[in-house]
This record gives structure tokens, C-alpha cells and sequence, in this order.
């Protein structure tokens, strides 16, 4: 676990891997949550491989595991600039992810200047696969207390 408390640590560590983190259980009950919260009947009791979008949608428990912020007054996730999913989640299999510190930038747009933006490349991988399951690359801006 990395824990970053100001913009100047997480500027250090651009370029650095983190991680992987934790293995997490891919179950069918994670599957039928996941059809319960998006209305996507297709998950339910699909039994074969987890949808893309649920594997994403598993990336802020994995990053929390792998990486985190203290003394924070703000954080915002801000987008993604891209996603791909290059080989199925069986269901049953376990998933953990490697983070890449891609790009830490200053925040100077108006009212929101002062935070940084960070590009982190988030890979997630499941047990036994040797292609990735999913591949993103994350935009957040984080907002600092100040330095005393």
C-alpha cells in the first residue's frame, strides 16, 4: 500500500509501478449484484465470464488497496481517457491490480487551480490469464491540504 500526502511525493513517483495489489473473488453473486445495480439482465446467472463494465467498475476497490491520499481537502474523479478489456474474467477467478503513476500535473484552470491532476495507468489481471482483463487509464484530481 502507497500512501501519498502531498502533491510533491505524488509528482516523485510518476513513472513508478504500485502494486499488484490483493487478490478479489469474481463470484456470481458479485455478477448478480452488478445485474441488479445496472438493470443488465445478461449478467444475471451468466455463469461464463464477468462483463467488461463490471471489471471496471471494480477498479476503485482495487485501487484502494494498491494506493491512497492523506490529507486530502478534495478528490475528483475527473474521467477516463481510455479503456479496453483484452480477455474475459471467468467467473470464480480472482482479479488484482498493477498501478502505473502516468502524468501528475499542476491544476491551473480558474476556481479549480491549485490541486493536481493525475494519470494513472490501471491494469487489472485475473488469476491464471496472461493477457489483461482490463486496461485503463484514469484521470483524477486530487486537492492537497496545505502544507503547514
Amino acid at each position: 500500500m502507497r500512501v501519498f500526502t502531498c502533491a510533491q511525493e505524488l509528482a516523485a513517483a510518476v513513472g513508478q509501478c504500485i502494486g499488484p495489489g490483493p487478490w478479489q473473488r469474481v463470484d456470481q453473486a458479485r455478477l448478480d449484484a452488478f445485474a441488479d445495480a445496472t438493470g443488465e439482465p445478461r449478467c444475471a446467472g451468466l455463469g461464463a465470464a464477468a462483463p467488461g463494465w463490471l471489471t471496471l467498475s471494480l477498479l476503485p476497490m482495487l485501487v484502494r488497496d494498491v494506493y491512497r491520499f492523506d490529507n486530502v481537502r478534495l478528490g475528483v474523479d475527473y474521467g477516463v481517457n481510455r479503456v479496453r478489456f483484452p480477455a474475459p474474467v471467468p467467473v470464480g477467478a480472482a482479479v488484482r491490480l498493477l498501478a502505473r503513476i502516468a502524468e501528475v500535473e499542476p491544476v491551473t484552470d480558474g476556481e479549480r487551480a491549485g490541486g493536481v491532476q493525475l494519470v494513472a495507468q490501471l491494469t487489472v489481471r485475473a488469476d491464471g490469464q496472461d493477457k489483461p482483463c482490463c486496461v485503463a487509464e484514469t484521470v483524477s484530481r486530487i486537492y492537497f491540504e496545505e502544507e503547514p
